[in-house]
């Protein structure tokens, strides 16, 4: 990575900055603009991750960089959030999007700004552009999105296919800490400690809201674009990665949108492409800028004339729990859907995938409650956590396994893998989980993609299934771009369990399948020689100057009690605590994350969050611990929840909480 010392404009900062919104509220602001050039467009960043000591590290990385070449920069503090006042409920709440709306209006109305305004975001911030765009505020003319969503329910850290996360309580574990921090006195003087009062008195456990919305009802379609991709009508890049749990958006946007649309698809996890990993990284902030001119500027420099889609396909390796860089190419496509993309069915036989359906025995399973264990987590976060699925010959193990021939040639897909299903379950319940994996000559199994299903969703509204009645199902698997050689075979994998990422059922339900009846379809890729993209190498601004008083430090462990059956995971990620000398901040962070179950009892499930986040600045010395922990029996989810805050030493506030929640088919 390249450190740029030097841009063609010079930068000036402004911060705070406080933008009044309609109803009096005032929102926090820091500025980034060039000097040198006037009127030029924004930028606006909309997070709740408090811009001065949560996400100051990768923003001085990045916004002076574009206020370097000529764009204002904005990151703006939600309301309730950071140093703005208020407090915040929800994520993704119409206030939140009203609220942009006005912040877009404040900025087109600056005298240095030329009226013309974009909105980019990761993860909350690429979710609340797109929900933005769709009101369709005056000013705003492009967005980049990045890993987020178009479906709250179908495609974010809640639900996936219908069943239920556990990366669900650790988010709201982590929310809750971060709502109880105070808004930094030296930017808001006095008022701090009322402020604060306020944010402690309004907070609450989200994990129990979404909890009582298990189904897609309106709760969760306010804030999904695809309700109606219509209503989007400016330029939308999405960017995502393989190994982030948002891919799949990338490829829906670009099948929904009307407007312009480009879509890119790395290597890398939850991160930036200039930023995170596993590499190779590109030169992001350059392929931003090339965006917003062509959009904020009107610069005709053929941006919107290239392929739709690009992304890297990559190549067989290892399965390892974490990757500096993944092999492998890229590719691109014109059009999105791809013609050049051919469906490719291949029929679930007898311990086999083959190309004909081949009538016979009847196989099930019913998978161990521990199955899913070497299946890394629900995303990958960049990050040096071991979070990725490594060898899945044990989890093969636990699953019915069906497996091509070596393969005679090499076969290319990109796209997103289907299971269509004909099967009986012997419970009212259950979860299937399919896993695609490479299988190399010597046995070791490597995670390619994967997909689950809640047959309770099989079809339109949520219901039971008849014990021993056939039904049919459709399980969508995460997209996915790779190259499986010559000489290796293909596994397709169906398990009842996903733990410790998916909670489980009720029952420990047995799956039976009729050989012949149920079929993958592969979105096969015709190989052919592309013009790979001339991406740069990557450059961002000098970092931030901070001072380490305690390095980063992550440990995962996985304990098997053999006499009573209990499996423990435990995941400690500290943070480090560091010292920020232009503004005088220390910032200190870790969490723990607990799952423990019993062999053959899913109702033993217990996941417990813990975050510990603590702030000095000015008269503020404040120490926050939150946890939320659920465990469930046949009918009901107990969640619980504390928030502990102090100042100085001294407890002054949070909260606690116990709901119990009716299961409805989860």
């Amino acid at each position: 990575m390249t450190v740029v010392e030097r841009f063609p404009h010079e930068v000036e900062t402004r911060d705070p900055v406080f933008i009044a919104l309609p109803d009096g509220t005032r929102l926090a602001a820091t500025l980034w603009l060039p000097r040198s050039a006037r009127p030029v467009p924004a930028i606006l960043e909309f997070l709740p991750y408090r811009r001065r000591d949560g996400t100051v590290f990768r923003d001085r990385q990045m916004a002076p960089y574009l206020a370097g070449h000529g764009f204002a920069y904005a990151r703006v503090d939600i309301r309730g959030s950071g140093d703005s006042e208020g407090v915040l409920t929800d994520e993704y709440t119409p206030q939140e999007q009203e609220d942009a709306c006005a912040v877009i209006a404040w900025l087109a109305a600056q005298p240095w700004c030329s009226g013309r305004v974009g909105m980019t975001g990761i993860s909350w911030g690429g979710f609340n552009a797109l929900q933005v765009a769709a009101r369709r505020p005056a000013g705003l003319a492009a967005v980049i999105a990045l890993c987020c969503a178009d479906d709250r329910f179908a495609i974010d850290v809640h639900y996936m296919g219908g069943a239920y996360l556990t990366e669900d309580p650790l988010w709201s574990s982590f929310m809750l800490a971060v709502l109880a921090l105070p808004p930094d006195p030296v930017i808001v003087g006095e008022r701090w400690q009322r402020m604060w009062c306020d944010r402690l008195e309004a907070l609450d456990c989200w994990s129990a809201r979404w909890l009582e919305h298990q189904a897609r009802d309106d709760y969760w379609r306010q804030g999904s674009v695809c309700e109606d991709f219509a209503r989007i009508a400016v330029p939308v890049y999405a960017v995502g990665g393989w190994d982030d749990g948002y891919v799949e958006a990338v490829l829906r946007l670009l099948a929904g949108l009307k407007a312009p649309c480009k879509g890119l698809i790395g290597p890398w996890s939850h991160h930036f492409p200039c930023l995170g990993s596993p590499g190779p990284l590109i030169g992001w902030l350059q392929e931003a800028l090339r965006w917003w001119r062509r959009w904020l500027l009107d610069e005709p420099n053929g941006i919107d004339e290239e392929p739709r889609l690009t992304a890297w396909l990559r190549e067989p390796e290892p399965a390892q729990p974490r990757y500096d860089e993944h092999p492998g190419r890229w590719v691109t496509e014109p059009a999105w859907p791809s013609p050049a993309i051919e469906a490719r069915r291949l029929w679930l036989n007898a311990g086999a995938l083959g190309a004909s359906p081949v009538p016979g025995a009847t196989l099930s399973i019913a998978s161990p409650v521990t199955a899913g264990a070497d299946c890394g987590r629900w995303s990958g976060y960049g990050g040096a956590a071991a979070e990725l699925a490594v060898d899945q010959r044990r989890e093969d193990a636990h699953a019915l396994a069906f497996d091509t021939a070596p393969l005679a040639q090499d076969l290319e897909f990109l796209g997103t893998p289907v299971v269509e299903l004909q099967g009986r379950l012997d419970a009212p319940r259950g979860n299937v989980t399919a896993r695609l994996c490479d299988v190399a000559p010597d046995g070791s199994s490597t995670l390619i993609t994967w997909g689950t299903l809640n047959l309770a969703h099989r079809g339109g509204e949520p219901c039971d299934l008849a014990p021993g009645d056939v039904f049919a199902a459709r399980i969508t698997l995460r997209a996915a771009g790779r190259r499986v050689p010559k000489g290796h075979r293909l596994r397709l994998a169906l398990a009842t369990q996903h733990w410790p990422v998916l909670w489980p059922q009720p029952f420990r339900a047995t799956l039976s399948l009729a050989s012949g009846a149920s079929s993958l379809v592969l979105p096969i890729r015709t190989p052919r020689q592309d013009r790979p993209p001339a991406f740069a190498r990557p450059e961002t601004a000098p970092p931030l100057p901070a001072t380490e008083h305690r390095p980063a430090r992550f440990d995962k462990v996985w304990r098997h009690e053999i006499a009573s059956g209990r499996h423990r995971l435990e995941i400690r990620s500290d943070y480090g605590r560091w010292h920020l000398p232009e503004s005088g901040i220390v910032t200190d962070s870790a969490a723990l994350e607990r799952y423990t179950i019993v062999e053959d009892d899913p109702l033993s499930a217990n996941v417990e969050g813990r975050w510990f986040i603590a702030l000095q600045s000015g008269p503020a010395d404040v120490q926050v611990d939150s946890s939320v922990q659920l465990c469930a029996d046949a009918t009901d989810f107990r969640l619980a929840w504390t928030v502990e805050t102090r100042q100085r030493g001294a407890v002054v506030g949070g909260c606690q909480g116990e709901r119990l929640i009716r299961r409805r088919h989860v």
